[in-house]
């Protein structure tokens, strides 16, 4: 089957961490032996930064890190109704220009035979409901939500026919413990600034616990203030601005520890959803605690497979556990391990993918579902 992905951006991950998912899906529909390409715009806001911060050298590192994946590189003439013709799926990510949101969506209305469907990975549902709310999404024949709350938001404010429940996880390619690197560092916290919505969070839950432990911490990411810049510099935590997502196993396994820290727009709106660093952290094997964030969903086993600190000074004294008990620093590994093995790996989810396709696909993409992937 032909998979066409409308992307933000897959070759960028610069404040982007839907492009982790996305590889991670496509090198797994090619490893099934379907061809997976990815359209992004050439001036897809992502890339540019990159591009900016870093150089070209950054998208030669993304080449050489995933080989396989086929990125697509679109300006203002491309013929879209052409790439799509003789896809079997194509899959629009809500950062999609809304024009052409809605020609794609055309497209299937004219009686084109691929399966459409619309992929939510952010919280603007909830934050910028008229973003959402302006998209045409009636040509659609189902909508990807990346969790189960974003979902019930869809399903109440009526937009598009079918919306799934499909979570993000952790390519197991990547990530994955490297029990052979040494370890150098106490802490670690890969995540970005992020618009200010967990300034006061990264305060309380990273900076006080690192400063008062004296850890030896690392902080990476990207779009942090001076003003952030200061507070981690006083703290002596090491800033070493955007990493490679294809980089982050080494990283982690580098270190003792790391923490979620979630945006409050999914602590307050969208409860139930973590970031993709929660799948990726402990497909690599590394002890995690989290700030407060509800698993209303059941997608892991909180206090087993991670801890949770309610505040900064319950932060401090996980660290100080964790970083003091090897035994239960092992005993979070090991379950972190278990759970994403069983159930979040993107190989989970592409056989979810073929499963919703089987429930809203059209006649030509079910009749080429293998039979073990039509009875699923």
């Amino acid at each position: 089957m032909r998979f066409l992905f409308y992307t933000h951006s897959l070759v960028s991950d610069w404040n982007h961490g839907n492009a982790h998912f996305l590889r991670g899906v496509m090198r797994e529909l090619t490893r099934r032996h379907h061809e997976a390409l990815a359209l992004e715009h050439v001036d897809s806001w992502s890339r540019c930064n990159l591009l900016h911060d870093q150089g070209p050298q950054a998208v030669e590192k993304f080449h050489a890190a995933f080989p396989q994946l086929r990125p697509q590189i679109y300006g203002e003439q491309f013929d879209h109704e052409t790439a799509i013709a003789d896809a079997d799926v194509v899959i629009v990510h809500e950062w999609t220009e809304p024009a052409l949101v809605e020609r794609i969506g055309r497209a299937r209305r004219n009686g084109a035979g691929f399966t459409l469907l619309f992929h939510d990975t952010h919280h603007r549902a909830v934050s910028a409901k008229g973003d959402i709310a302006g998209l045409t999404l009636e040509d659609y024949d189902g909508v990807l939500a990346f969790g189960e709350t974003l979902r019930q938001r869809y399903l109440q404010a009526g937009w598009g026919r079918s919306v799934f429940t499909w979570h993000e996880a952790a390519d197991e390619a990547l990530f994955c413990p490297m029990p052979e690197v040494a370890t150098t560092g106490d802490l670690i916290w890969i995540g970005n600034w992020g618009d200010d919505e967990r300034s006061s969070e990264i305060a309380e839950f990273l900076v006080g616990p690192a400063r008062e432990l004296t850890l030896k911490t690392t902080v990476r990411g990207v779009r942090y203030p001076q003003q952030a810049l200061d507070a981690l510099q006083d703290a002596n935590i090491a800033y070493g601005g955007w990493i490679a997502n294809a980089e982050v196993p080494l990283a982690f396994a580098s270190h003792k520890v790391t923490m979620h820290i979630p945006r409050r727009p999914y602590v307050e709106n969208l409860p139930g959803i973590p970031t993709i660093r929660v799948f990726e952290a402990l497909a690599c094997g590394i002890p995690l605690i989290c700030a407060p964030w509800d698993d209303a969903e059941a997608l892991f086993r909180p206090g087993r497979d991670y801890l949770v600190a309610g505040n900064g000074r319950e932060m401090t004294r996980l660290l100080r556990d964790v970083l003091a008990d090897d035994a239960l620093s092992a005993a979070l590994i090991a379950s972190g391990l278990e759970t994403i093995r069983a159930r979040h790996t993107c190989r989970h989810r592409v056989d979810e993918l073929f499963a919703i396709l089987e429930r809203c696909g059209t006649a030509r993409v079910v009749s080429q579902l293998p039979a073990k992937e039509a009875a699923e």
